[in-house]
């Protein structure tokens, strides 16, 4: 008589971890989901658990922005080379933000989704963003010390939106002005990508970091702009 056997269950894969993504927009999806479904296929294997990835999207994010903050008066001076902070953050803050891709993976593949992990996520979020600004408005004033005080503020406050309206997007209600997927409407969408404006920024630091005033400027009127445009709509939504 033959012994039966019981197969053993089968083991998610990174396509698996990937097909339950969150999008991001057309960099998001095409290099970080993917990178992050690696981190959360790993994860699995390791048993961590969701929340170990958000920590580290928050450690690895904090030290990367600290790093470029303490080093962007030297670089201003010729004393470093923009080029090593520049891929630095390039390395840190798409590895950063591939993990913060990795945790909701990983808790919607295994179960392992809860209310306290979801505000886990956002606020490690706000703190790698917050930091993210300061190492932006930092080399800027240090490359242009007669930068405006009020357009640094400006731009803290506007960066903020997207934090906002990614958590509005994200509950029952969830809703968005542009809902179309054409290829031409999701590389407009680039400009508000995340993956794609922290590599943007990345190369600026790079290569030309006395233009980080100007991507300062760009993304307050873009941002500024979608926070109009979001009042405008949701005005007109609630009148019908």
């Amino acid at each position: 008589m033959h012994s039966a056997t019981l197969a053993e269950p089968s083991r998610p894969s990174v396509a698996d971890f990937h097909r339950v993504n969150r999008g991001g927009g057309l960099f998001s999806e095409s290099i970080s989901q993917w990178l992050g479904a690696v981190f959360a296929l790993v994860a699995q294997r390791l048993g961590l658990r969701p929340t170990a990835l958000t920590i580290a999207n928050l450690v690895l994010g904090l030290a990367t922005s600290v790093t470029v903050v303490a080093l962007a008066d030297r670089v201003a001076a010729g004393n470093v080379p923009a080029w090593v902070v520049g891929l630095a953050a390039l390395v840190g803050w798409q590895v950063a933000y591939s993990l913060d891709c990795a945790d909701g993976q990983l808790a919607r593949v295994t179960g392992q989704g809860s209310a306290a992990g979801a505000r886990v996520d956002v606020l490690c979020d706000v703190a790698a963003q917050i930091a993210l600004v300061a190492a932006l408005s930092a080399t800027a004033v240090a490359q242009r010390p007669g930068t405006p005080s009020w357009l640094v503020a400006l731009f803290a406050g506007t960066w903020m939106v997207n934090l906002v309206t990614s958590v509005m997007q994200s509950g029952p209600n969830a809703a968005s002005m542009v809902t179309s997927t054409s290829l031409p409407v999701r590389l407009v969408k680039l400009v508000r990508d995340y993956g794609a404006v922290i590599f943007v920024a990345a190369v600026v630091l790079a290569f030309a970091p006395a233009l980080t005033l100007w991507v300062m400027v760009a993304f307050t009127v873009v941002n500024g702009g979608f926070l109009l445009a979001s009042i405008a709509f949701s005005a007109r939504a609630s009148l019908r």
